[in-house]
């Protein structure tokens, strides 16, 4: 574990850098939007998703370089989600990821286009990912526009909106969740291991894996939002439970949820058997996001 930090901010850099190149400059006419777009994308994240993606690549035995496109398109479908999630009619935020929102810099109206413009922009990304023998282009853009459609990422945020001011119980919970979060980290993990020509069964093992460290990620957000604090978190700690939102320490308490993330980390990590000791980046990543602090 040692080496993983030096690792995670050398693969952010990769990333930051792709993200860059992909993403039009910011004095592209019209310069407002790409300004506003650059803003949220460039605004500090952990570039989970992206480097979980590129760690998949590797422990299929694939190149760094053929899975830069699909990390960059999972970092910019999530920073689109967060950019409309934090609008007034959604979750209603002024802070993330340290800085104002994306509505309380440029505006309502502009906060909108940037998200669907973001949106747009992950499947120009994903269509310049190189094809394998398994996998073509199609299957690229297939796998991402069902992970960001209405059965997943939008669907789980309508049952997360739904689901404000009701009791919900964990099976409601981990049905909004599961659409919600772990359906972008397993799709991360999964086109990953596609630019790899990942055997049915590598596949099959890291779409286990996504699920239940995208699940175990939701639980320890959910710790956080009531542990920690907003300078530490870089956004609104509270939040959840001032607008009165089921999470899981206030269904399951803050222990059970403890070890709720525990027990999904586990069935991750059992996940990663197939691999041996080429899916290491992968178990230490699950392990470091069980204890994160912020």
């Amino acid at each position: 574990m040692n080496d993983l930090k030096p690792w995670l901010k050398s693969k952010q850099k990769e990333v930051d850098a792709a993200l860059g190149r992909l993403l039009p400059r910011e004095n592209t006419r019209p310069a407002t939007i790409h300004k506003a777009m650059r803003y949220s994308v460039f605004a500090g994240g952990k570039r989970l998703r992206p480097i979980l993606c590129l760690a998949a690549a590797e422990a299929c035995g694939g190149k760094i370089e053929n899975a830069l496109a699909p990390a960059c398109a999972t970092e910019v479908m999530h920073t689109y989600s967060l950019v409309h999630d934090d609008l007034p009619c959604m979750d209603d935020d002024d802070l993330r990821r340290g800085r104002p929102t994306s509505h309380m810099v440029f505006g309502e109206g502009l906060a909108v286009l940037t998200g669907d413009a973001l949106l747009t922009e992950v499947f120009t990304m994903i269509a310049q990912t190189p094809p394998t023998k398994r996998f073509s282009v199609r299957d690229y853009v297939e796998e991402i526009a069902i992970t960001g459609g209405s059965k997943k990422l939008i669907g789980g945020q309508v049952l997360d909106l739904e689901g404000e001011g009701k009791k919900l119980t964990k099976k409601d919970l981990v049905r909004i969740h599961e659409a919600k979060t772990a359906a972008l980290l397993t799709a991360a993990v999964r086109l990953g291991a596609m630019t790899a020509n990942a055997t049915p069964r590598k596949l099959e093992a890291l779409t286990t894996f996504g699920y239940n460290l995208g699940l175990a990620f939701q639980v320890i957000d959910d710790i956080l939002d009531v542990t920690q604090t907003t300078e530490m978190l870089g956004k609104t700690a509270g939040k959840d439970e001032a607008v009165d939102k089921s999470t899981y320490p206030a269904i399951l308490g803050l222990d059970a949820s403890r070890k709720e993330a525990a027990r999904l980390t586990r069935k991750a990590l059992k996940s990663l058997e197939v691999f041996g000791n080429k899916a290491n980046r992968l178990e230490q990543i699950s392990r470091y996001l069980l204890e994160r602090e912020y």
